[in-house]
């Protein structure tokens, strides 16, 4: 006969990755289907406008123009700009809200980027197939037990002489705990903040790191820049 000690049994370790995900609060699809349905909250990356390392690298004429991906697009404000520079781009983001608005600007328009509702662990292309890996904002928001899952992916992604860039929370910016603060507090504390020896300690093991900075404060109104983000540029590890 079952019994309640039957039911929450862990005998892999996707079990014990299941369990993590289960007592962290969720932040999933309906949570950020909430969060972007005001479309007019005062949200400085709810502005129609790039950031400015994507702006200055594309400038400086270091990337390929192929394709590329942006990881946690939301209203595709970045996604956009890499559209308009000759990038064949697609964007994805848990939030179908933030798609619909995507997809609402983009409407009519030529050359527009593909939007989907997706997380990056259910994106599905071929290995190798983007010259450029775009992620603004949302690495501070992978759980530390996915962030292996999550970085392998983007290296399967990527090709060999592809670019990835990131911006993400430093310590001005998110929750300034460890990671086992998240597990011990239930909780991700709305994204956490990285010093820039464990930023780096944990995208070593994948990548090779060409730039790393803050990102530039900025009072151009047609230009996202925040001083509490990281802006890191790799490319994947050599052998």
């Amino acid at each position: 006969m079952s019994t309640n000690v039957d039911k929450e049994i862990i005998s892999s370790s996707a079990d014990v990755f299941k369990m993590l995900d289960e007592i962290l609060e969720k932040r999933d699809s309906k949570w950020w289907n909430n969060f972007y349905s005001n479309r007019t909250r005062p949200v400085p990356f709810f502005k129609d406008i790039p950031d400015e390392d994507l702006i200055s690298f594309c400038n400086s004429n270091l990337f390929h123009k192929g394709k590329a991906l942006d990881i946690g697009c939301g209203n595709g404000r970045n996604a956009r700009y890499l559209s308009k520079q000759g990038f064949d781009v697609t964007g994805i983001d848990i939030s179908s809200e933030a798609i619909e608005w995507a997809n609402k600007i983009v409407c009519g328009n030529k050359n527009a980027p593909c939007f989907k509702a997706e997380s990056l662990f259910e994106f599905k292309a071929e290995n190798q197939s983007f010259d450029l890996i775009l992620d603004s904002g949302c690495f501070h928001h992978i759980k530390p037990h996915q962030r292996e899952f999550y970085l392998e992916k983007v290296k399967r992604l990527l090709k060999d002489d592809g670019y990835y860039l990131m911006t993400c929370f430093n310590l001005d910016g998110g929750a300034n705990i460890t990671d086992y603060d998240v597990y011990r507090d239930y909780s991700m504390h709305g994204g956490l903040g990285f010093s820039e020896y464990k930023i780096k300690t944990i995208l070593c093991f994948y990548f090779d790191i060409f730039e790393f900075r803050k990102m530039k404060e900025t009072d151009n109104y047609d230009v996202f820049g925040k001083n509490f983000m990281w802006v890191i540029l790799m490319k994947k590890k050599s052998i």
